[in-house]
């Protein structure tokens, strides 16, 4: 069965996005200290309902549907009756000629079906309003997305910044009990407080990343409370996906190339449109004159027919059609710009995954045993401290990398799931979790 990519949704978008519980992450998780216990913790979610809630950018895609309907309904209108009323022989300048009025009623008979034309038009704009209104909300969830996973990131990398102090506090009082027992200069001790240094800076700095992408994150529904937390999820259980073909045939149901299919609509009412404009309008007058010195009263009646409608229509009969094959050429271009950002996404997806399973699986348990053999040789004498604190650098550097290369793989299945036009929010699921 092909795997769809709103089947494995679940892991895909990001399963950062959802509690670490939900699923049982893909990879073997690295042991990480608890995570810090908040008062509030927003859901992916509860993100998104908040953003399709207050973000203008929906209300604006609404309130363009008023204005299209009040559009509409003036191209429905029939064209207006005209009254008039004309004096003639105001000042008569020879005899015999007296003071004569008309009143007269004119009006216009559409022909060629100028007026569906016009409804047809109205109408096709009106509907292309949902796909767009689909493509704005696609890519708003994207976005919040994107933030929410800023601020997942953020709060592992702080939790790793703990652990790597209270690692370190380990080495620097094990450097200090040798320091002290003469067993080691006093420069490993103070080489180790250093190190602890700087991981107290790197947790500094990964808060006010997370404070920064928790703003970020809230800006989206219009305030810059930062007073909840992320759920705590696993940016490392990346799953297996789709390949590309598979993927590749999802993108026709991409707002971005089904939005041609309405432009086309809208084109092709254009065209008919212009078409109408071919057959001649038929103006016509009826009126009553109204003789004041021999009291005759007369009707009066005319037809007024334009000459010339069929030549000064072909200009924008042309324009049109032109119009109308551009979209053809349009929609292949955006076609073929949309399949090149999928097989980037896809592309970036499967080599930034095996990088995280490679380092799960091969590199950080060899660092962890090397690690576990050089301490003891090191409490033994037999190693130096800076063989002790290099590999503690290289394990900290590949977690790092692992944490980079799992933040790249989650951002490209967010941007997988854009093009392929499916939905970013899950359903929330309720009941108690194993």
């Amino acid at each position: 069965m092909l795997l769809r990519l709103a089947a494995c949704a679940a892991l895909a978008v990001a399963p950062c996005l959802v509690p670490a519980q939900a699923a049982p992450p893909a990879v073997p998780v690295v042991p990480m200290s608890p995570a810090p216990t908040a008062a509030q913790v927003l859901t992916l979610d509860a993100a998104f309902v908040r953003v399709a809630q207050a973000h203008p950018g929906l209300r604006l895609v609404d309130g363009r549907g008023a204005v299209l309907a009040a559009e509409r309904d003036l191209a429905a209108l029939r064209p207006p009756l005209e009254a008039g009323f004309e004096l003639e022989n105001l000042v008569p300048d020879a005899p015999g000629r007296t003071l004569e009025a008309t009143l007269s009623l004119a009006g216009v008979f559409e022909r060629g079906g100028k007026p569906d034309a016009r409804r047809a038009l109205a109408q096709t704009r009106i509907d292309a309003l949902a796909l767009e209104r689909e493509a704005a909300r696609v890519d708003l969830l994207a976005e919040t997305a994107r933030r929410y996973l800023d601020a997942v990131v953020a709060a592992r990398h702080q939790r790793l910044a703990d652990d790597e102090i209270a690692e370190q506090a380990r080495v620097v009082a094990a450097a200090r009990r040798r320091f002290e027992a003469g067993a080691a200069p006093e420069a490993v001790a103070l080489a180790a407080q250093a190190m602890q240094a700087q991981a107290e800076l790197r947790r500094a700095r990964a808060q006010a990343e997370g404070e920064a992408a928790r703003r970020s994150l809230a800006m989206l529904w219009g305030t810059p409370a930062t007073d909840f937390a992320v759920t705590d999820a696993d940016p490392l259980a990346l799953p297996e996906i789709a390949t590309f073909a598979e993927l590749r045939a999802l993108l026709e149901r991409t707002p971005e190339l089904r939005r041609f299919g309405d432009q086309r609509r809208i084109a092709e009412a254009r065209v008919q449109l212009a078409r109408s404009a071919r057959t001649p309008d038929i103006g016509w007058r009826l009126g009553v004159r109204h003789d004041q010195d021999s009291r005759d009263v007369s009707l009066l009646g005319g037809i007024t027919v334009p000459l010339g409608s069929r030549a000064r229509a072909q200009p924008e009969i042309r324009a049109a059609e032109a119009e109308l094959a551009l979209l053809s050429v349009e929609r292949e271009a955006g076609d073929l710009a949309l399949q090149a950002t999928l097989a980037e996404a896809h592309g970036r997806y499967l080599v930034e995954r095996a990088q995280v399973q490679r380092l799960q699986a091969d590199v950080l348990p060899q660092l962890a045993r090397a690690l576990t053999q050089t301490e003891r040789a090191w409490s033994a004498g037999a190693a130096t401290y800076l063989e002790w604190a290099q590999l503690l650098d290289a394990r900290r550097d590949a977690l790092r990398q692992q944490l980079d290369a799992a933040e790249a793989a989650q951002r490209a299945l967010i941007e997988l799931q854009r093009l392929t036009g499916e939905p970013l929010a899950r359903s929330t699921t309720t009941g108690d979790t194993p």
